[in-house]
């Protein structure tokens, strides 16, 4: 089927990765999001950088250009639910990590109250048991746009008792 794709890292370290106080943030948003490792959370911080260069890339443009991309970036923002439809470019530069950490998969179940903890929350995801709407999603960083968290759903198996 082809040469296989060029993988690549999805994420940078941190300059400094043994700051006290970088450390203690890190750890910090790990516990409270129940993230595996730090790459998942510099995978998200990534993401963020992203949108916040486009979006300062887009304060030295005027006029019509600068519009229709803006309308572009912000109506993105906005189907991925990070923010609301009316927001502006400077909404979009007070974006932090955990505007996008509180939209995967992982954390929205745990906020609906379909799993007691973070963890719980990973763990019936990966074992099959999360659906968004009819589709099974084993990724615990799956991220949930807008509409989507009311189609977010768990099904347990019912384990019939023998006899």
């Amino acid at each position: 089927m082809g040469d296989p794709k060029r993988h690549r890292k999805k994420y940078e370290t941190p300059r400094h990765p043994w700051r006290a106080d970088v450390l203690a943030e890190e750890l910090k948003l790990l516990g409270e999001y129940g993230l595996r490792n730090k790459r998942e959370l510099w995978r998200t911080v990534a993401i963020l950088r992203k949108y916040r260069t486009i979006a300062r890339s887009l304060f030295v443009l005027s006029g019509e250009e600068r519009k229709m991309k803006e309308g572009v970036l912000i109506g993105k923002l906005a189907r991925l639910g990070v923010l609301p439809p009316t927001a502006t470019l400077d909404d979009v530069l007070k974006l932090t990590v955990r505007d996008f950490l509180e939209r995967r998969l992982q954390t929205v179940v745990y906020r609906l109250g379909m799993a007691a903890s973070v963890y719980h929350a990973r763990q019936l995801i990966v074992h099959g048991h999360v659906f968004v709407g009819d589709k099974k999603v084993r990724s615990p960083s799956y991220h949930v746009m807008a509409g989507e968290e009311r189609l977010v759903r768990v099904l347990l198996p019912q384990f019939a008792k023998s006899k």
